[in-house]
């Protein structure tokens, strides 16, 4: 799942089977149409997931996206938080797993967010990941401008809490929420043995929201600078600029 040349960080979570796809039909995909768009690199796509179980949903759900990433023409990187700190634990900024969070975010030109539902909202791992993401570091924003992909998985019926508490982070975190997403019911049941997941009308969703993120992250990537170019930022910057001139 690595660019030719890319030496994957600790925390970046190897990708089985990535060429495998046994749920999809590729007749029905239009690669050439979707990679006719990308012009220069692969679109760079940073994958997290919430919960840190050895067989967990949310995880294999992800690994799923990022083979479709992969097939797609994007370059995926999944992030592992299994040693992540706590927000505001004593010595969490300088932890590695938050540098390296931070350092793939800044990488990214998109992102893809998938959290259990537990208790009807997302869970404590898949927010304290995007609590170590700041809006601003030293005047570089590691979320702002990107694209982004919200995804759920849940142990009994359809719902969309944590869909819709993903989508709300996004919109903080200034991020350009595309419209489709993915929420798959009784998880347990949708994957085999091997934690490949079966041809279902969600595996389906999961291509079409994939799809989506490869569309919007290509067409935004010339004009996210413009997009998310703001008065009171630039005010900041120039009022900033002038109180160092005169201390000077």
């Amino acid at each position: 799942m690595s660019a030719a040349g890319h030496v994957p960080g600790p925390r970046e979570r190897a990708l089985s089977d990535p060429d495998r796809l046994p749920a999809l039909e590729p007749s029905q995909l239009q690669l050439d149409v979707l990679r006719a768009g990308i012009d220069g690199h692969p679109p760079r796509i940073l994958l997290l997931y919430g919960s840190l179980r050895t067989r967990s949903y949310s995880r294999l759900a992800v690994e799923e996206a990022a083979r479709l990433l992969r097939l797609m023409g994007a370059e995926p990187r999944i992030f592992d938080p299994r040693d992540l700190p706590l927000p505001d634990q004593a010595g969490a900024e300088d932890h590695p797993a938050v540098q390296e969070l931070r350092a793939l975010s800044l990488w990214s030109e998109g992102q893809v967010w998938c959290s259990p539902e537990r208790h009807g909202q997302l869970t404590g791992v898949m927010k304290a990941q995007v609590d170590h993401l700041p809006l601003s570091m030293g005047g570089i924003r590691p979320t702002q401008g990107r694209t982004l992909a919200v995804m759920q998985v849940s142990g009994g019926s359809q719902s969309f809490n944590a869909v819709n508490s993903l989508r709300l982070l996004g919109r903080w975190m200034r991020m350009f929420t595309i419209p489709n997403q993915s929420s798959v019911a009784k998880a347990w049941q949708e994957f085999d043995d091997e934690g490949r997941m079966k041809p279902s009308a969600y595996y389906d969703r999961i291509v079409d929201v994939m799809e989506e993120l490869v569309r919007f992250t290509v067409l935004l990537r010339p004009h996210a600078g413009r997009l998310t170019d703001r008065y009171s930022e630039r005010r900041e910057a120039a009022s900033r600029l002038a109180r160092q001139a005169l201390s000077s």
